[in-house]
């Protein structure tokens, strides 16, 4: 299988620029590495930004936030000022680290103990950022990225965090269609891209609208002129559509916690020993190493004592195969692949993979993908920055059009059976918003029926994977019972009877839609006097 390097956008050159320049910034907020770009309107190549002092390199800055307080006074130090002075090494919970994975997230692990809320930490790194940048040049456009999984409380998040700034325009891409572009992909290819990330495992098969006389995928505009545009554009939307999609909310820093837990088991995982940790896994994962050569790192406990981290390549490949990872990869493949069948995919229609993120750089996880995909022909642009480099070459006006991760079940009576079961709504690939409503009929289950509850759950996928925390040690763990079902809300829906029903009599009939915004909505009517039943959201599904 020939896997192909590309640069699309010839490796950003450094340039001068300076506040007469106008044009569009970029930011991709990473796990470990947010990256910045910035692209002057007379379409020079863009420029990976140098920010010091919070620049660790031209374009990347640690998503790190250290919080100080003087006083009565409260400031914060941002991405590499934060090791320069060494504070990453502190035992305080002041630093906020990997908070990207928690943005959005309905619970959060004890594994994040920062004094900082992971909202909190990724909008003042997002302002601390634009300042910068604004004191370099004009921004007309601000394009940020948003991954696949958690798309809509995200977009709501950065929306919220972007109101303040001074800037007409504001665009919001999906990360697996910035790495698609970014990957120099033509408009009307299908991919599948896997984003390893620091935090996050997502796989997306992506269909880029355009080819043959058509429109290529553009940027969600969610401001325009400084207005925003949140339910009131009437542009005519151009989309990238997400065939099939699976995640897993574990990545490279959780690799990391793998070699220290395994190579210093007694030992309390700091942050001097975690970033050994990921240095050691990096220089493991050089393809030119022999698999049998060790690297070792000297590290310090808590009670200054002398320890080492050592590992081969090959010893590095047992551990990931020995946490489940590769299985782990294939659920995801297998998983991404049968929603995409349910919207017409077959694997043969793939054009490339394409591999980003800095996980994508150990080459197991390479191989372990080339050969699940066969002859498919593999695309690696730059790992860091191919995303943001990908949504500086979109345009404003797309809408993503997506799909359930996960499937929609209702709580109903069972008249032949006389039991409760799950009724499926939707399943997992069902394309949203939905073009027209399901409709289904309720019967009573008792006689003199006051009312029937509206109980909505998702289907947990037999075999899938499911993160669990086992004495801070992230773990996969397979999830077995087909049945298992997973409430979508905890408050209870009830409509009202009014006759009261009767055991086995047809009451209602409900339609239930999915909108634009992923909530599940239903309308319906009362099939013995008509009256009209409307309950606008059930809950936030994915």
């Amino acid at each position: 299988m020939e896997k192909i390097k590309i640069d699309p956008f010839e490796k950003s050159h450094q340039q001068e620029i300076n506040k007469k320049d106008f044009g569009t910034l970029a930011i991709d907020l990473g796990s470990s590495t947010t990256v910045v770009v910035f692209q002057k309107e007379n379409g020079q190549p863009p420029e990976l930004l140098n920010l010091p002092p919070i620049s660790r390199a031209p374009g990347e800055i640690p998503s790190l936030i250290w919080k100080s307080v003087e006083g009565e006074k409260e400031y914060y130090l941002i991405g590499q000022e934060i090791i320069d002075l060494n504070l990453i090494n502190s035992k305080e919970n002041n630093l906020s680290q990997d908070f990207k994975r928690w943005i959005g997230a309905t619970e959060i692990q004890p594994i994040y103990d920062s004094k900082i809320s992971p909202e909190k930490a990724g909008e003042i790194l997002i302002h601390n950022i634009w300042e910068k940048v604004s004191e370099k040049v004009n921004i007309k456009r601000l394009v940020l990225t948003a991954p696949v999984d958690t798309y809509l409380e995200y977009k709501t998040w950065l929306v919220n965090v972007c109101n303040s700034l001074d800037v007409k325009e504001i665009a919001l891409v999906d990360e697996p269609t910035a790495a698609a572009m970014g990957a120099g992909l033509e408009p009307g290819s299908t991919l599948l891209v896997l984003d390893f990330g620091g935090s996050t495992i997502d796989m997306s098969i992506v269909a880029l609208e355009g080819g043959e006389g058509k429109a290529a995928p553009i940027a969600q505009l969610v401001r325009f002129d400084g207005n925003n545009l949140e339910g009131k554009s009437t542009q005519v939307l151009r989309t990238a559509k997400v065939l099939g999609k699976s995640g897993l909310r574990i990545g490279g820093k959780d690799i990391d916690r793998w070699i220290c837990n395994y190579l210093l088991p007694k030992e309390n995982p700091t942050n001097a020993i975690l970033r050994q940790a990921e240095a050691l896994k990096c220089e493991l994962s050089n393809t030119n190493i022999k698999e049998t050569f060790v690297i070792t790192k000297k590290v310090q406990n808590d009670q200054c004592e002398e320890k080492f981290l050592k590992l081969s390549k090959k010893g590095l490949e047992e551990l990931l195969i020995e946490n489940g990872l590769l299985k782990s990869i294939q659920k995801l493949f297998n998983q991404t692949i049968n929603v995409a069948k349910r919207n017409s995919f077959e694997l043969k229609a793939l054009d490339s993979v394409v591999l980003v993120g800095g996980g994508s750089r150990i080459p197991l996880i390479k191989n372990y993908l080339g050969e699940l995909c066969n002859s498919i022909p593999f695309l690696t642009p730059p790992p860091i920055e191919a995303i943001a480099l990908g949504a500086l070459h979109l345009t404003p006006g797309v809408q993503v059009k997506d799909v359930l991760n996960k499937g929609i079940s209702l709580r109903c009576w069972n008249k032949k059976n006389e039991k409760h079961i799950w009724h499926p709504l939707f399943l997992a690939g069902q394309t949203w918003p939905t073009n027209k409503p399901l409709e289904i009929v309720l019967a009573a289950s008792i006689n003199n029926q006051l009312s029937l509850d509206l109980v909505i759950g998702e289907p947990q996928e037999e075999g899938s994977n499911e993160i669990i925390y086992i004495n801070g040690i992230p773990t996969l763990k397979t999830i077995e019972s087909k049945d298992k079902i997973k409430r979508l809300n905890n408050s209870l829906i009830s409509i009202s009877l009014d006759p009261p029903g009767e055991i086995g009599q047809d009451c209602i009939k409900l339609m239930f839609n999915i909108n634009d915004k992923c909530q599940l909505e239903v309308e319906g009517i009362d099939l013995r006097n008509n009256n009209k039943i409307t309950i606008q959201n059930l809950g936030q599904i994915r």
